[in-house]
């Protein structure tokens, strides 16, 4: 992030829904309900059926394994999250009813609750599609659950990433933690100002050497290892276009590569924990659904002031990573608030049908130059006109985008 990013504090992204507003819903409350069986193992999430009707679908979920476990229901990207049922002990079960639309999802389990999880399948929902009921202060609560959800999914995500990429790096391994490097990056991208909202956690973990140097902090986090993995030319100079990229500044040693790859493992920690905390949820209850769609505001933004000019990852050129991560993290903070939005008359539907439309035209200019699991193109291969064109999308999608939390609100 940039010096001038980190003010942008508020909530990002969380899981868009191909479906209405769909949260846990109490099993007493569920009518016409399909329910399904899954058994949680180490390696394993077998789900008794790949398929269910529209509407309230429930999973009744049992831990056979040794480690505390998740179960999560997935949207057809296989990111944004439906529903999800967390801390489930071994021997323990539980249930998840979510009020599910016609569509392709994913279904898996996550032992141990972090990583990628295990067990993942197809699942499909076939039927008429649900309106949505109740009134909007509960669909503005499932919202802000989801969100939260989503955040700890992807910061669970991110610790054995970082694990990884601070292996190699400290190993000497750089051809691996270079190709690590923005892959763990996305995690962190997709709910970044959560940790923004944090005080120093988020310059320890992710804040660029000039601005480090013009607050007087130490410099740590994934840039530093960004800069030790991609070593400057002899006359290179630092992304403000003034100091050398030497001053103050050589390869770390083996000892102080441990160092830094240590202090990144316990700042992401630290974020791993307080998004499991009840302060955490308290942040996300009082900010409300108005800190959902800030989020997607704010997150575009960053886009706007650090990825675009390319002095985010200036060493390694991966920015369209972080340019993507955090469009998705924008897209998906948008989703769940896009229902309510579309509800608020002529208005509401003209706003979405605008949003829509932005994001789908600022991804497709963005795939022409890679995706974030095929790889990008390095981020010097684009033109000024290039830049431009992105520039002028994600203006354009910022425009409508600014209206959404008092469209939401009114």
């Amino acid at each position: 992030m940039t010096r001038t990013t980190r003010t942008l504090a508020g909530v990002a992204a969380v899981g868009a829904l191909s479906l209405v507003l769909a949260g846990c819903v109490a099993k007493t409350d569920a009518a016409s309900t399909d329910t399904l069986t899954v058994t949680s193992t180490a390696d394993s999430c077998e789900v008794s059926a790949a398929t269910a009707t529209s509407g309230n679908v429930t999973f009744e979920i049992t831990n056979s394994g040794s480690d505390t476990t998740e179960f999560y229901l997935l949207a057809d990207d296989g990111l944004r999250i439906v529903g999800e049922v967390e801390n489930i002990a071994p021997g323990a079960s539980r249930t998840l009813t979510v009020t599910a639309q016609p569509g392709d999802y994913y279904t898996l389990c996550k032992p141990g609750m972090v990583g990628d999880g295990v067990g993942r399948a197809s699942f499909s929902v076939t039927g008429d599609k649900v309106e949505a009921t109740g009134d909007d202060a509960e669909q503005m609560q499932q919202a802000v659950d989801l969100y939260g959800s989503f955040v700890k999914d992807q910061v669970e995500k991110l610790v054995p990433a970082v694990d990884e990429l601070t292996a190699a790096y400290i190993a000497g391994d750089d051809e691996k933690a270079r190709e690590l490097f923005p892959q763990a990056r996305a995690y962190y991208e997709r709910i970044e100002p959560v940790a923004e909202s944090l005080g120093d956690l988020d310059p320890r973990i992710d804040y660029r050497e000039v601005d480090a140097v013009a607050e007087g902090l130490d410099w740590t986090g994934f840039h530093r290892l960004e800069k030790d993995l991609w070593v400057p030319a002899d006359d290179a100079l630092n992304s403000d276009g003034e100091t050398s990229a030497y001053e103050n500044w050589a390869p770390s040693t083996e000892a102080e590569r441990a160092d830094y790859a240590a202090l990144l493992v316990a700042d992401v920690a630290e974020l791993n924990t307080y998004v499991h905390s009840d302060d955490f949820q308290t942040a996300l209850d009082t900010q409300g659904i108005a800190g959902i769609s800030n989020g997607a505001i704010a997150l575009l933004d960053e886009v706007a002031t650090g990825k675009i000019s390319g002095e985010e990852d200036w060493w390694s050129g991966t920015d369209l990573y972080d340019f993507a991560a955090n469009v998705e993290g924008s897209k998906m903070a948008y989703s769940l608030v896009r229902d309510l939005a579309e509800s608020k008359g002529d208005d509401g539907e003209a706003l979405v049908a605008q949003i829509d439309e932005g994001y789908a035209n600022l991804e497709a200019d963005l795939a022409q130059y890679g995706s974030l699991e095929d790889g990008f193109v390095n981020y010097s291969e684009l033109t000024e006109a290039n830049k431009r064109d992105l520039t002028d999308l994600i203006n354009t999608l910022a425009e409508p985008l600014s209206q959404l939390t008092v469209t939401v609100l009114s």
